[in-house]
């Protein structure tokens, strides 16, 4: 079992309000958010949306590494993109959207696909989105 930490501090009502989130367990820094950044445009601010994209995106493709090598192939490189889409007047996660371009050594279009639907469904981030938001997969060799 391991655990990880981040912490956000708040200021002030959702509309006009902001906060840092920092990635306490790793150190890698500390980041603003706010409602503005969430709703509308980033403006140099992240959000939770964002970083669950960024947790999608690093799980599939751990996911997807192991999935490739239990088929009998050689992952070489793998690229995801995660976007994730926030529903602002249902204030809700509506879809998650997964693009992976792989080069693989020892599978075929067949084999890799088979491999990439494999760490759909077993990559713990889609587990979470699983019955909260549809997960969309747009995954081919390149």
């Amino acid at each position: 079992m391991t655990d990880r930490t981040a912490r956000t501090e708040w200021e002030g009502g959702l509309a006009k309000g902001k906060g840092r989130t920092e990635f306490a367990s790793s150190g890698i820094g500390t980041f603003d958010v706010s409602w503005p950044a969430r709703a509308e445009s980033p403006n140099g601010m992240t959000s939770p949306e964002e970083m669950l994209a960024a947790a999608h995106s690093s799980c599939y493709s751990m996911a997807l590494s192991n999935e490739i090598s239990k088929a009998g192939g050689t992952p070489e490189n793998i690229e995801t993109r995660a976007t994730v889409t926030f529903d602002t007047n249902a204030v809700k996660i509506t879809t998650v959207a997964l693009t992976v371009r792989a080069r693989v050594d020892g599978l075929d279009a067949e084999g890799f696909e088979a491999a990439a639907q494999a760490a759909k469904n077993g990559c713990p981030v889609s587990q979470l989105f699983a019955g909260n938001a549809e997960i969309t997969l747009d995954a081919a060799l390149s």
